[in-house]
């Protein structure tokens, strides 16, 4: 692996929070990657929503088909830069095993239930997940993975949080950026799900090609095709304005980073660290073309009245669960309920409502809407 000397090395890793024997026939990187492919969290991923709730169609992303096409974009781009491809992997592949169902309308649902007792932010639960949640080894909770990859998960730390991290947490105290591998997680995400809901809200009928085309990003790609392809149209038409649009930034953000690169000239992951700002970046102006793809999806498709009821359906489900798991702990799970007593013996309340919050935000969303009609809708009689 022709690494730069900017990239995570696997003999050079922090390591991990509890000591272990190096892996025999794999590198330190690749025990992450596959840690986080077996673990139960990733699992559950396929059937936790993305825009769409789950039973609302078979051909719209989930958590789990979206984390996949991250994963794949930065991979792609790693390479180019000589990072650390497996790193890059096991990030994208670990940075939403903490969501909610029902996607951001059941983590802002969660958070105002968890307001009084410490809120509740997806980045800090997926290194819950992997830090503690996980129940796979015999000598320690969670998936004992590596610092970088850690680092690269937890993309947003309120510095009150950032301070219960020690070593994790200091960069969000002294304003430091990750390792380029993490950066590139980050930004492949964005990509990741900028143009595949553009994709999902056209396939719903949310959103319309007449409507996208006052986009520059949308508009030139569609013209391209149009002009090579006339009379092309449906199915064909958005999949080679999409596949245009993702190629247009991938190219972008490896000619724009390995421009940055080579001005900050980077001699290692720490040098790239300590740098004032982010090294891995679009061009200005596609960042510009991207801000109004983004403006537009916030307006059009996110606040859709159609999606607005599901929202709304979600939020009641993920709320009424709250209300009654955290004024009766008993109605969990058993192993819930000894991870609730757990809690509340050291926190209190707060603690109770950790494990509630840890309950629901394991969640699938078809185990929510089963879980909810359990708990709230009386039984029918034969």
């Amino acid at each position: 692996m022709d690494l730069a000397a900017y990239a995570a090395h696997d003999a050079q890793t922090r390591g991990r929070r509890h000591a272990e024997p190096p892996p025999g026939f794999r590198g330190q990187f690749q025990r992450d990657r596959d840690r986080i492919v077996h673990s139960s969290a990733f699992r559950r991923l396929i059937y936790k929503t993305q825009v769409f709730v789950n039973h609302e169609g078979d051909l719209y992303r989930t958590r789990l088909t979206h984390t996949m096409e991250v994963a794949q974009i930065a991979r792609s781009i790693a390479v180019a830069l000589r990072l650390h491809e497996t790193l890059t992997e096991a990030i994208c592949l670990a940075h939403d095993l903490g969501h909610t169902p029902f996607g951001h309308a059941g983590q802002d649902a969660l958070n105002e239930c968890m307001r009084e007792y410490g809120g509740f932010e997806h980045n800090l639960q997926s290194l819950r997940v992997v830090d503690e949640l996980e129940e796979r080894y015999a000598e320690f909770n969670g998936l004992n993975l590596t610092f970088e990859c850690r680092e690269g998960i937890l993309k947003h730390c309120s510095l009150n949080n950032a301070r219960q991290l020690g070593e994790l947490g200091r960069r969000f105290i002294e304003r430091r950026q990750p390792g380029l591998e993490a950066q590139l997680a980050n930004l492949a995400d964005e990509i990741a799900y900028n143009n595949h809901d553009v994709d999902d809200g056209l396939r719903a009928g949310l959103i319309t090609l007449s409507q996208l085309r006052d986009l520059p990003l949308v508009a030139r790609h569609l013209h391209e095709v149009q002009a090579r392809y006339p009379g092309l149209g449906g199915r064909r038409l958005v999949y080679e304005t999409i596949r245009r649009m993702i190629n247009e930034m991938v190219a972008d953000v490896i000619e724009s980073s390995a421009e940055r690169l080579a001005q900050a000239h980077p001699a290692s992951i720490d040098d790239a660290r300590a740098h004032g700002s982010a090294l891995i970046c679009m061009s200005d102006a596609l960042r510009e073309d991207n801000r109004q793809l983004k403006a537009f999806l916030g307006e059009s498709l996110y606040r859709h009245y159609r999606v607005r009821r599901m929202t709304r359906k979600a939020r009641l489900v993920i709320q009424d669960l709250f209300g009654v798991f955290i004024d009766d702990a008993h109605l969990m799970p058993d192993e819930h309920q000894v991870a609730a007593q757990g809690l509340e013996k050291t926190l209190g309340i707060a603690g109770r409502a950790r494990a509630v919050a840890d309950y629901i935000a394991g969640m699938t969303d078809r185990y929510a809407i089963s879980e909810h009609e359990r708990i709230f809708v009386p039984a029918k009689r034969s």
